[in-house]
């Protein structure tokens, strides 16, 4: 794989597990990460340049890069230093993310900022840096992170969620901006062991058995899948053999890669005049339209 690849999240976790299997397969790689915790509180500059050690101690070529993706100013730089250092961009893998969980009664504005900022503005700071240059060169991949919590949804994370059904959908209007140039873009849900599924309070599982929640399928052992597990499919889509794959989501975890289906319409009701009444629409809404769809969070029991 001879290509350059910037990968934002890199220090730790699936991005790191990203940087090290690209960099195996041969390409040039800009291991983009602050050092941040899970919060998004401090730095430990040193994890994007250890990272950056082990490519070069096994004979690739990497680079660290400390700057933020929250920023304008900051993507842009992420993107010239692949530039700056290797000549070109092939590749952008968009994995930097902090986690504030709390129950939407109890999310401050600061948590809500922080998680959107890193996630959804940090996707667009990079990706939009990226997309000048392949727009450019009529070539490139840009592979995001959704997430099942944006997907599909996941108590506590209306932040988070909210983040990573955003990116999904920008993901699907870059494919359709830049398909056109030769560019692709797809998105990628994880389900991994990593530290920000060590940090959430209580656990998920936990939350969710309190208030009566659906579980995502599967999550419960997420415990047992490897972060690493995730690199080569992202591989795969930063090849040439991946070049007609654009706008799609993928489930990845340890053994499985899955197509997510598209959002498209399930059933449907129509009125002839072209305009409802009430007493019209309510019993074909709830005998028809929305028969048999399952509460994902119904309501507790009174209390005695």
């Amino acid at each position: 794989m001879d290509k350059v690849a910037v990968i934002t999240g890199a220090g730790r976790g699936i991005g790191r597990g990203i940087a090290l299997e690209m960099a195996a397969e041969g390409a040039k790689v800009v291991v983009v990460d602050p050092g941040v915790n899970v919060d998004g509180s401090g730095q430990d500059h040193s994890v994007a340049a250890q990272v950056a050690g082990e490519i070069r101690a096994a004979g690739g070529e990497a680079v660290p890069c400390l700057e933020s993706v929250t920023t304008m100013e900051g993507g842009e730089k992420i993107i010239q230093t692949a530039v700056d250092n290797f000549g070109r961009l092939d590749v952008v893998v968009t994995c930097a993310g902090i986690l504030r969980d709390r129950m939407i009664f109890n999310m401050s504005e600061q948590e809500w900022d922080d998680v959107i900022a890193v996630h959804l503005k940090g996707t667009f700071t990079v990706v939009k840096h990226a997309c000048i240059l392949f727009r450019q060169q009529r070539s490139g991949r840009v592979i995001t992170f959704t997430s099942e919590s944006g997907l599909v949804g996941n108590s506590g994370q209306a932040n988070y969620g909210a983040a990573k059904s955003g990116i999904a959908g920008f993901t699907k209007v870059v494919a359709k901006d830049m398909g056109r140039y030769g560019v692709t873009a797809n998105a990628i849900a994880p389900r991994a062991n990593t530290r920000m599924i060590g940090d959430i309070p209580d656990s998920a599982a936990e939350i969710r058995a309190r208030s009566g929640v659906a579980v995502i399928p599967g999550e419960d052992t997420l415990t047992e899948m490897d972060p690493a597990h995730i690199a080569p499919f992202i591989c795969y889509l930063a090849s040439d053999y991946a070049a007609n794959v654009n706008g799609q989501t993928f489930l990845v975890y340890g053994d499985t890669v899955s197509l997510m289906s598209q959002p498209r319409p399930e059933r449907s009701i129509y009125e002839p005049s072209g305009h409802w009444e009430l007493e019209t629409l309510a019993p074909l809404a709830r005998d028809v339209l929305t028969r048999g769809v399952a509460n994902p969070a119904p309501p507790a029991p009174p209390r005695g």
